[in-house]
């Protein structure tokens, strides 16, 4: 359910950014303002040359921080993501939107199959813990992505929860997760009721704790 398309409604994501007050910090960095257009293209590969440099020369600016940190995230290299929204985050601790794609980071990170399960549990419950901070940061109350994200995570976890793995399998966590995944998808169909992919979702969850439950 993740949105993986390389040009993600850029209008909608440079809204994010505060370019208000960006343009002399551009012209006093030409690599982030080379950065910017490349991003602004979809060229993420160029716009992470031209931001990795940038980002040397100015460490502190966020703007070029939070662009390397998605052009990493569309170039499927989540671990550098993670860090540049870490960093976006150090800065500007209120950037809902930061929290949100490190989240999302984090849950591509928890899928690599040579992770242990020490650190694909990391990963899990860091993506689960970004996207409550997303949410408890945003002020707009019909922005659902949040919550849809979270869902998914939740139920992610539960299913790792319930592999029976030495030392990580917990059915009591499993049967809290699928549960907070459930209220998730719900708050999302209180938005929209339309959505029948959350819809489904939202049955596999309630079948699988069912099924958890009756065997608990």
């Amino acid at each position: 359910m993740f949105d993986n398309s390389p040009r993600m409604k850029l209008s909608v994501i440079v809204s994010l950014l505060i370019f208000s007050t960006i343009e002399s910090t551009f012209a006093q960095n030409a690599y982030v303002k080379l950065g910017q257009q490349a991003f602004m293209d979809g060229d993420f590969k160029a716009a992470i040359q031209q931001l990795e440099r940038g980002c040397i020369a100015d460490s502190t600016d966020v703007n070029a921080l939070w662009m390397l940190g998605y052009s990493y995230y569309h170039s499927d290299n989540y671990k550098k993501s993670i860090a540049a929204y870490t960093k976006v985050i150090s800065i500007k601790p209120a950037d809902a939107s930061a929290y949100y794609y490190r989240a999302r980071a984090k849950c591509y990170m928890a899928k690599d199959p040579q992770l242990s399960p020490a650190d694909k549990e990391k990963y899990m419950l860091g993506s689960i813990y970004d996207f409550t901070k997303a949410i408890e940061i945003n002020t707009d109350p019909s922005d659902i992505k949040f919550y849809q994200n979270r869902g998914i995570a939740y139920r992610d976890y539960a299913v790792f929860k319930l592999q029976p793995t030495p030392h990580f399998y917990d059915k009591n966590r499993a049967i809290n997760a699928l549960k907070a995944s459930i209220t998730d998808f719900e708050k999302v169909l209180s938005s929209d009721p339309t959505r029948s992919d959350i819809s489904s979702l939202m049955e596999l969850s309630k079948i699988k704790l069912a099924d958890v439950v009756a065997h608990h």
